[in-house]
């Protein structure tokens, strides 16, 4: 059996190939290399070690699809232009694509294999202690714990192996996703928060890495437990991490920046003090497949090419202040995503008194320049897309040709780097003198209303008043754009292929959510008694009014949502209330509820080219109703 069926066969296939080293049971090994060989010296050992976060590179955190399986199908997103999307929208009514887990899987059990070898191989490793061994395998009880915590939220139950195997089980049970907490997550993260060291790190995990890990997964695991076994646990870890905070991490190096402008500013990304584990992808040489580097900046932008004062450019700017550079180097410069906010996500911004919560401005990118070198001008066939008055003077005016000496119309050119689009909103500071003057200004303004209905749902339609005719709405290509993943650091292998990659860190969980994880397992363990307090830290950092009265989980919900959308973690926020069902979603993002289905759509469905790999083709092993 070829190794590639043998890692498809999820657990069933522990002894997989090592990326620099062949090992496998079957095939020709021309390196010589073996595990033994290889744990005969420290030194050795770590290229076993290396290989358990190949999985989390490939697919898991910065890669694309991965954002959308993680925040995709929520309360806070739907896609593009509201358009059809398979992965956002529960299969549009339909299905999901078959094998639209294949990455996921395949990474997360070759990271499974590797994490295996190197906590068995450690025993054979000539550590001069005890401690220095222990500090080595927390990496590999790390990283296993993270490769099933995403199966089990993805997936639900799935085959658990905690040791290499080398007999493939063509008909392999399935472990509950309780059984895998118990056993394996949160007693691997348990290992990991006693042996990591306190240190910054980037994609090795630190102390605080595994406290934070820890936290969230004994905080998760109440979804199978209505005794919440482990909210006490969570609630212990998440306060020793807020009292380490506040005491500026003089103990584990807990850190929360003063100023929420600080938190995504791209001087602190490779380094940033808050990410409590991140993961940068660093070059690797010309023929490194620079383009499937971080790819989240990829997902948020709106399509703003719909606008022709914003052309996406793949060539190098000249003339300018950018000369030289391209848009990719260029930061808030792109156009085109997955993602679009739901109306509910917008609102929840609106504070009581009328203002805006000053993370919806710090967070999102809601206006755009001229990106053309020469400028672009208004034309008659835009005004009219538009909606906008051919008569106002900020469009157009009459001028005599000189050529010709008749009168002409010419219209208002954007210059390259003045402000040519807007999303505007309710507690914008101006937004009814802009929303009232909209069809008279330079500026392409999108209304939040023209964007949004009362029902919650994206206005798909628009009555166009300048030649009374209803057209689809010319709104849809402009919306707030996510700007948490926005960079301008790329690699350039080759531009005009587009062979490129963003060199900018993720960070796959920051401080914020160990507050917030208190706040919400002191809810279950102490009736909410202190939640409020730990919500409004969070809330006072980002400058934000106060919340006031009992906090319940709504409330932790909504303000997770707030401080963490775009951070692989709503989904998973959604099944662990108990709000991943159609009732609550048709209530808040109806334009992606009306396709969920309960019973079905709180897992995704085992990819076919697993399944075909079983006995009877695997259909006892497939989630109900796929």
């Amino acid at each position: 059996m070829t190794t590639k069926m043998k890692n498809w066969l999820a657990v069933m296939a522990m002894a997989a190939t090592m990326s620099n080293a062949s090992c496998t049971l079957d095939e020709y090994n021309p390196s010589g290399y073996t595990m033994d060989a290889l744990s005969a010296s420290v030194e050795g050992y770590q290229t076993i070690l290396n290989n358990v976060y190949f999985g989390m590179e490939r697919a898991l955190y910065g890669y694309g699809q991965f954002m959308q399986m993680t925040e995709g199908g929520t309360d806070i997103w739907t896609s593009q232009k509201n358009s059809d999307n398979l992965y956002l929208k529960y299969g549009m009514g339909s299905d999901f694509a078959n094998n639209m887990m294949a990455n996921t899987l395949n990474c997360c059990y070759d990271g499974i294999c590797y994490c295996n070898q190197a906590i068995v191989q450690a025993n054979k490793v000539p550590f001069t202690s005890e401690e220095e061994k222990n500090r080595k395998l927390a990496e590999a009880h790390f990283m296993r714990a993270v490769y099933y915590y995403n199966l089990v939220e993805q997936l639900g139950g799935v085959t658990l192996q905690m040791a290499p195997v080398e007999d493939v089980d063509l008909h392999p049970g399935k472990d509950t996703p309780w059984d895998i907490y118990e056993k394996c997550i949160i007693p691997d993260l348990e290992f990991a928060v006693q042996w990591l060291p306190v240190e910054e790190r980037t994609t090795r995990p630190s102390k605080k890495s595994a406290m934070g890990m820890l936290a969230r997964a004994c905080l998760q695991s109440i979804e199978y437990d209505s005794s919440k076994k482990y909210a006490q646990r969570a609630l212990e870890v998440a306060k020793e991490m807020v009292e380490d905070c506040k005491a500026g991490g003089a103990a584990l190096g807990v850190y929360m920046y003063e100023n929420i402008e600080d938190v995504f500013a791209e001087s602190n990304n490779f380094e940033n003090k808050e990410a409590l584990w991140k993961h940068r992808y660093v070059v690797g040489g010309v023929s490194n497949q620079a383009w499937i580097m971080n790819q989240n900046d990829e997902q948020f932008y709106c399509p703003l090419t719909a606008f022709s004062a914003i052309q996406f450019k793949t060539d190098l700017h000249s003339g300018n202040e950018y000369d030289g550079l391209s848009d990719y180097q260029i930061y808030g410069r792109r156009a085109g995503g997955t993602f679009m906010p739901s109306k509910f996500l917008l609102d929840l911004y609106m504070q009581e008194d009328g203002t805006l919560d000053p993370r919806y401005h710090e967070f999102f990118q809601t206006s755009w320049t001229c990106n053309k070198d020469k400028g672009q001008s208004w034309s008659e066939s835009q005004v009219k897309q538009f909606d906008k008055n051919l008569e106002s003077p900020e469009i157009s005016a009459m001028e005599i040709d000189p050529k010709t000496g008749e009168l002409v119309r010419k219209y208002t050119k954007f210059l390259f780097g003045e402000k040519a689009l807007e999303f505007i909103r309710p507690g914008d500071e101006g937004y009814a003198e802009k929303a009232g003057d909209k069809k008279n200004t330079k500026i392409l303004y999108t209304d939040y209303k023209d964007l949004y209905g009362e029902d919650y749902r994206v206005i798909m339609n628009y009555h166009r008043d300048y030649d009374d005719t209803d057209v689809v709405s010319p709104w849809l290509n402009f919306y707030p754009s996510l700007a948490k993943h926005n960079s301008s650091h790329y690699y350039l292998n080759n531009l005009g292929k587009k062979r490129l990659g963003n060199l900018n860190a993720t960070f796959m969980m920051r401080t914020p959510e160990v507050f917030l994880i208190a706040a919400e397992a002191d809810i279950y363990v102490n009736g909410g008694a202190n939640a409020m307090q730990y919500i409004n830290m969070v809330r006072e950092r980002a400058g934000a009014k106060p919340l006031s009265g009992a906090a319940t989980v709504e409330t932790v919900l909504d303000e997770r949502a707030r401080e963490l959308c775009g951070e692989y973690v709503r989904f998973y926020d959604l099944k662990r209330t108990g709000k991943l069902t159609d009732a609550y979603l048709k209530s808040k993002n109806p334009d992606v509820g009306q396709y969920f289905v309960n019973g079905k759509h709180e897992v995704r469905p085992f990819p076919q080219s697993f399944l075909e790999n079983l006995e009877d083709g695997g259909v006892y092993y497939q989630n109900p109703g796929y």
